[in-house]
């Protein structure tokens, strides 16, 4: 009884690895997806980039020492992430006030405010996206052309993204050049271009063990069949707008997703539905970030209900 039993937040890993191995392995996958945004972005990228990440690492540090009266938790990386998913989430030439306020949101509201790490209920980089979307629409529906002028900031040219060009009935769906959205020749946000370089960091973690394949998969594979049934071209969806990034980086947070392997099936298959759903028939041509936020609501019921066998636990037959 000298020996009190200290119990931590969640995330819990029954592992030798530690919280922030965690999330400097997914700093690490992203690291593709980090070049491809600097290359078809340049300097406009860098900026958001290193802004965003200052905002929610100096916002953390601020509440911890003065606010919670605790010792810094930026070592763990958890800011680092936040503030490089929230960068993805944003147009390259989204002005430095914005994505500095998008940055505390995050953090401050969306992270912090629930107690830190681990007891957020909502994904914090999508928190501070979806405010600074609301607030913000103009300029967060601005999107600089990849590769034209990248080496300037507040100058760049823009253009619709793919969605929204079919939204609009700009284009259609058939004359979008798959292998060059791919390789991430589309305007969008930092995160959307490069589809291949996403899924090799999705491969990456989960060879690594650092996520499952059960959210990625189920919200992959149920947005592109449920996009077949209705009749809409479903490479087109699987690979434009934050799709991709939301499925593998996104969606997979440890904190705000099912414990269980089935409840990340179920929680999945909801994300993909709800995405395709408001991408046809919702009035924004994307919806990944509202439909993960709307699911992360959802969790504490998944687990309720749908929870793994106890271990010794014998299944009787009637």
């Amino acid at each position: 009884m000298n020996q009190l039993l200290t119990i931590s937040a969640s995330p819990h890993i029954h592992t030798r690895r530690t919280v922030s191995w965690c999330m400097w392995q997914v700093l690490i996958a992203l690291v593709p997806a980090l070049a491809c945004a600097l290359y078809y972005f340049g300097i406009g990228a860098a900026i958001v980039i290193i802004t965003s990440i200052l905002g929610c690492i100096i916002t953390e540090y601020l509440i911890n020492r003065y606010m919670l009266g605790r010792q810094s938790t930026i070592a763990n990386g958890s800011a680092i992430l936040t503030g490089l998913l929230l960068a993805f989430n944003l147009p390259s030439n989204l002005p430095v006030w914005i994505v500095l306020t998008g940055a505390v949101v995050a953090i401050a509201i969306g992270k912090m405010s629930f107690g830190g790490l681990g007891c957020n209920i909502f994904n914090p980089a999508l928190v501070g996206r979806v405010f600074l979307l609301i607030s913000f629409p103009a300029q967060m529906t601005t999107w600089p052309e990849p590769l034209v002028n990248p080496w300037n900031y507040t100058d760049a040219s823009t253009g619709a993204t793919i969605l929204g060009a079919i939204k609009m009935g700009e284009i259609s769906p058939d004359a979008v050049d798959l292998l060059q959205k791919a390789l991430g020749m589309a305007g969008g946000s930092l995160g959307e271009v490069g589809g291949i370089a996403l899924i090799l960091g999705g491969i990456y973690m989960i060879c690594r063990k650092v996520i499952t394949w059960h959210i990625p998969v189920s919200i992959l594979v149920t947005a592109g069949l449920f996009s077949w049934a209705i009749g809409i071209n479903p490479w087109v969806q699987l690979l434009s707008g934050g799709m991709l990034l939301g499925a593998i980086f996104m969606a997979t947070d440890y904190v705000t997703s099912p414990m269980s392997h089935r409840g990340m099936v179920v929680y999945g298959v909801m994300i993909g539905l709800i995405t395709i759903i408001i991408r046809q028939w919702g009035a924004y041509p994307e919806g990944m970030s509202f439909a993960i936020l709307l699911m992360n609501g959802f969790v504490p019921l998944i687990n309720r209900y749908i929870k793994p066998r106890k271990f010794g636990e014998r299944r009787v037959k009637k």
